[in-house]
Formats: structure tokens, C-alpha cells, sequence
């Protein structure tokens, strides 16, 4: 069965040191190095476990906090180093740009550049820019050019702004209160609620076409959906659809980081296999693991191939 994943990641030296402050001191160690690494350390790992294509983006935060100037330069270097690495290992990488969120209309272009020329599979944005969601109208030049283009926006998570943290996961020790606002919670029902504020706002009436990918078995959206759906749809009366037709028609999820089955069985019941797709979220999470669920895990032949490969070939043309 052939095993395709859609959440990993890597970094470059210089969005690395660009980010020092807000990183505080995370991704170090075997971990940065990983990040690092595009090329017979990360085969090796995929190898091990039966991995036959990663498609790999930018972790977070990317370029999305650093003043657009800079954010333009050090997202075409990562995007070109990322390129590098497919063109070296066609059969067994692919790539979602980063872009320079911080100036939107450079972040569409260069997603067009990276997709017509470099052959990227759509683009990965880390949650918001300066604390604005991608609902804002600004950000639509991105949406518009993925339309266009036909490529879906990978929608992942990012650290919490300040304001966010202290009022809501203040008052623990550090790492308690870092991982709380992050891998614990605060990454995915933020992201949930960021693609909530898309629909809200009409994106996918203006981009019907366009397709959003989020990961962790879904941002906790399949498990809220028919509540969101029930008290949503009736006041947000200027959509065309309701909630819940676009979370099922204009979201793919991943596994990424949801190694158990009853997270899988409740998005199975929501959203249907033909709208997940297996991801690992490298180096974060284990290959083999993920992959030792995946095989184990409680579908049919049918939904298994769709998960592991099938869906994300027809979604990026892979």
C-alpha cells in the first residue's frame, strides 16, 4: 500500500535564527536537527517505517511574524531550498509553500511562483499573522490565487499572540502553560475556530472552488460540528450554505499528530473517508507509530487505501 503524508516539516538556519525570540528556546536539540535535515536522514526515518512520500512545508512560525521585506526574502529562500530537495528526490518528496503572509499580495504571488514554477502542491499558512486570521479581506489575494491555481491551503497552527496567552494560559508553570497554549489545547481549537471565522466570513461563497486543509484529526471540528452547525447557520443568514455543508465540502482533514481510533471513528462519521487523509506531523511525531496505526486501524480496505494515499493523490495531483 503505497503511504503518502501531508504534515511535515522542516526549517532553514535562517528562519530559524530570524525567529530566536519567539521561539523562546523551543525546537532544539535532535528535533532542530531533524528540521534541519532534507535529505538521507529523513529517508532513512521514512524507510524505516514504510513511508513513500512526505509532502513537506515550513513549521511554524515561518516568516508570517517577521516585517514583510524580510518575510519575502527568507519564504523564497525556504521555498528554493525546499525545491532543491523534491528535485533531488522526486518520487519521494513534494512541497507546500511558505509564504510572506505579512504582505499578502507577495504571498499570493510568490504561492503562483513556487506552484507554476517550482511544481509545489499548494501552500501551508501557520494560523495568524500578528494575531489576524485569514478572514480578514486582506489576506483574499492568497485565497484567489489557490483558487485559481487549483491548490489547496494547508491551515496549521501557530503560537499564541501575548494577549492570548496571558488570558488564557497564564498562571502554570512555563512549560505547563507553553504546552497548554500549544500541542495540549490551544493550537486546535484555535485553528478550529479559525476555519470557523472563514466560513463566517464568506470565503467559500467568494472562493467556492477553494479547498483547506487542516490537521490533528481535524482541529476538534468533527467532534462540534453538529452543534456549531445548529447555532451558526441560523444567524449567519448571508451565507449560501450551511456551516456544516462547507466544513464538509471545502475542508480536507489529517491525522497528523491523532494516533487513536476514536477521534478517527467520530471524523469517519462526520466527514466521511473520502475528506481525511493520513499525515504524521515529522519530526513532531513518530513515523513508525503513525504508521503502525494506520495499519491497525479499525477501516475498511476500501478507506484505508483512500486515507493513505488515494485522497491525497487526487487532492495535489500526486
Amino acid at each position: 500500500m503505497r503511504v503518502i503524508t501531508l504534515e511535515e516539516h522542516f526549517w532553514t538556519g535562517a528562519l530559524r535564527d530570524a525567529n530566536r525570540a519567539l521561539l523562546a528556546g523551543r525546537l532544539t536539540g535532535e528535533l532542530a536537527d531533524n528540521l534541519i535535515d532534507l535529505g538521507p536522514r529523513r529517508l532513512a526515518d521514512m524507510d524505516e517505517a514504510g513511508i513513500d512520500v512526505q509532502v513537506i512545508s515550513v513549521t511554524a512560525p515561518a516568516a508570517q511574524e517577521l516585517d514583510p521585506k524580510t518575510s519575502v526574502a527568507l519564504s523564497r529562500d525556504a521555498n528554493d531550498q525546499l525545491a532543491e530537495a523534491v528535485a533531488a528526490h522526486p518520487g519521494r518528496f513534494a512541497g507546500f509553500a511558505t509564504l510572506p503572509t505579512p504582505d499578502p499580495e507577495a504571498a499570493a504571488a510568490e504561492l503562483e511562483r513556487t506552484v507554476t514554477g517550482l511544481g509545489f502542491k499548494g501552500a501551508l499558512i501557520n494560523g495568524h499573522t500578528g494575531g489576524r486570521f485569514l478572514d480578514d479581506p486582506a489576506f483574499w489575494p492568497i485565497f484567489e490565487r489557490a483558487d485559481a491555481l487549483g491548490v489547496p491551503v494547508y491551515l496549521h497552527p501557530t503560537y499564541p499572540t501575548a494577549t492570548v496567552m496571558e488570558a488564557y494560559y497564564a498562571g502554570f508553570e512555563a512549560p505547563v502553560s507553553a504546552t497548554l497554549a500549544t500541542s495540549g489545547w490551544g493550537w486546535h481549537v484555535e485553528t478550529g475556530l479559525h476555519v470557523l471565522r472563514l466560513v463566517l466570513a464568506g470565503v467559500f461563497d467568494r472562493f467556492p472552488g477553494l479547498q483547506i486543509i487542516v490537521g490533528h484529526m481535524g482541529e476538534n471540528l468533527p467532534f462540534s460540528l453538529a452543534r456549531a452547525d445548529e447555532r451558526l447557520t441560523p444567524v449567519a443568514t448571508g451565507l449560501k450554505r450551511t456551516v456544516g455543508d462547507y466544513i464538509r465540502e471545502n475542508v480536507y482533514i489529517t491525522t497528523a499528530g491523532y494516533f487513536t481510533d476514536p477521534p478517527l471513528l467520530c471524523a469517519l462519521t462526520v466527514l466521511g473517508a473520502d475528506r481525511i487523509m493520513f499525515s504524521v506531523d515529522y519530526p513532531f511525531s513518530s513515523n513508525a507509530r503513525a504508521r503502525a496505526w494506520l495499519d491497525a486501524a479499525p477501516l475498511s480496505g476500501a478507506d484505508r487505501e483512500k486515507i493513505a494515499h488515494g485522497n491525497a493523490e487526487r487532492l495535489l495531483g500526486l
